[in-house]
């Protein structure tokens, strides 16, 4: 049985979709304002680079394992019933982080965080499909959401800076307690149960082979005190959890993920994107507030406004970047905006590198501001594009394969940049990470040229 909102929920679509983006706002924002804090966490809790890189890991590793099964779930027992119980499960994290007293325990609790989110996230958003069953609605609605979104990547920094500078780092998982506490309130009073129990079904397997791939590669990469050997096996059986993840879900008949999705060329071109932004932008973001600290001798409250240079062009950019497209075609668009991305990456690497402080701040400020204008100019415009290229049957499949591609990349692109940074306290030695970063974005550039259709529209697609 299928239940809709009842009528009269047209009218209600700012409550609604306020309601359902506050939770997408609190997963993103829960990832761009703890960035900030990590040098407080790891001056705390006695964190290495690889301590502080899986304090990011642990929640995008769970958030990816658990987004295959809170789909499945989220349809057969109810999409907001799903969402709700994610919010419970993020609020108790959420307050565990602030308590932990050591690095397992904060770990642990980032881990659970993770899941909370998944659930957070996926019900969310089939709410949204279930409560706007017009096209046109349903585009406003997740418009809406898409500002909430932009706003947390925005904002998130800034404010986890000076929520940490103010009252001490646990503070930014402590400010989740009333947003959570006003989603299970409001939730209920204006969003409709939706399900589906014929839905995809639930897969443990899946879930495993996913996340164990994940996990070994992740570890192998931050793995620093391992023999050549033991990060060597950790990465074959990375590929082998992977291999076996894609063989069980192209044979099954009804798979939660399906990878004939980037069977093509296109597709396959849009997945080197969504891989290749993960480095060149949202991981360099982690590692920038400890370069601010190293290089620039600044306060976590200085350096949250500082990344504002990299994160405000998230809000405004992206309004134009849909006319670019459609005046330039897709092939030229992303060759543009990740060569911009590429050059902001560089940029940031020859800062790195300075023995002059006022080139080297230049070169700062100037990198953060590139970075951020390509990455708003490519980030919103994927999706279109995974959209225009699915066949109407698999883009909500299409759908689901993007958000795992982005997570799974982040998780990977975090882990990659930290295993080439030596140390903290040396600012040269953040030229690595940079210089990782500029050559995926590099990378995007070839995959895009190669790949990518020239045209924008899946007419001339298929032609």
């Amino acid at each position: 049985m299928y239940e809709r909102t009842p009528p009269g929920a047209e009218g209600r679509i700012v409550p609604i979709t306020f309601a359902l983006g506050l939770g997408t706002f609190l997963t993103l924002f829960d990832v761009t304002a703890v960035v900030v804090a990590m040098p407080g966490i790891a001056k705390d809790l006695g964190f290495a680079v690889a301590g502080a890189a899986w304090v990011i890991d642990a929640y995008s590793l769970a958030f990816t394992g658990a987004l295959l099964a809170s789909g499945a779930l989220a349809d057969r027992f109810g999409r907001r019933r799903s969402m709700l119980t994610g919010n419970a499960v993020f609020l108790v994290a959420s307050i565990a982080c602030g308590l932990a007293t050591d690095g397992p325990m904060l770990l642990a609790s980032r881990v659970v965080q993770g899941v909370g989110a998944a659930f957070m996230v996926t019900g969310a958003i089939a709410l949204v499909a279930g409560a706007f069953p017009n096209l046109a609605e349903r585009a406003r609605a997740f418009g809406m959401i898409g500002v909430l979104s932009g706003v947390a990547m925005a904002l998130g920094p800034t404010l986890g800076g000076l929520l940490a500078s103010w009252f001490g780092w646990r503070w930014i998982f402590y400010a989740n307690i009333p947003f959570c506490l006003s989603l299970t309130l409001l939730v209920p009073r204006v969003v409709a149960e939706t399900n589906d129990p014929d839905g995809p079904p639930l897969d443990p397997v899946g879930v495993a082979l996913l996340t164990i791939s994940l996990g070994l590669a992740i570890d192998a990469l931050l793995r620093r005190d391992g023999s050549l050997a033991i990060r060597a096996a950790c990465l074959a059986g990375s590929a082998m959890a992977a291999f076996l993840f894609v063989l069980q879900q192209w044979h099954s008949s009804r798979p939660v993920l399906d990878p004939r999705v980037f069977a093509t060329s296109a597709m396959a071109g849009v997945g080197a994107l969504l891989t290749a932004i993960q480095f060149g932008y949202w991981a360099v973001l982690v590692y920038l507030p400890l370069f601010l600290s190293a290089g620039l001798l600044v306060s976590m409250e200085v350096a949250g406004a500082a990344l504002l240079a990299a994160t405000l062009p998230m809000l405004l950019v992206p309004l134009i970047g849909g006319c670019f497209v459609t005046q330039w075609g897709w092939r030229r668009f992303f060759v543009v905006a990740f060569g911009i991305i590429a050059v902001g990456d560089a940029l940031l690497a020859l800062a790195a590198v300075s023995t002059n402080p006022a080139m080297r701040l230049a070169a700062t400020i100037t990198g953060m501001l590139t970075i951020g204008v390509g990455s708003a100019l490519a980030n919103p415009q994927m999706s279109s594009v995974v959209l225009a290229l699915a066949p109407p049957t698999q883009t909500g499949m299409a759908s689901a394969v993007t958000m795992i591609v982005r997570q799974a990349g982040f998780a990977i692109s975090i882990a990659a940049l930290g295993a080439t940074l030596t140390r903290t306290d040396m600012t040269t030695a953040f030229a690595a990470p940079f210089a990782l970063a500029t050559l995926a974005a590099l990378a995007a550039i070839v995959a895009a040229v190669i790949l990518l259709p020239a045209k924008s529209s899946q007419k001339d697609v298929a032609s």
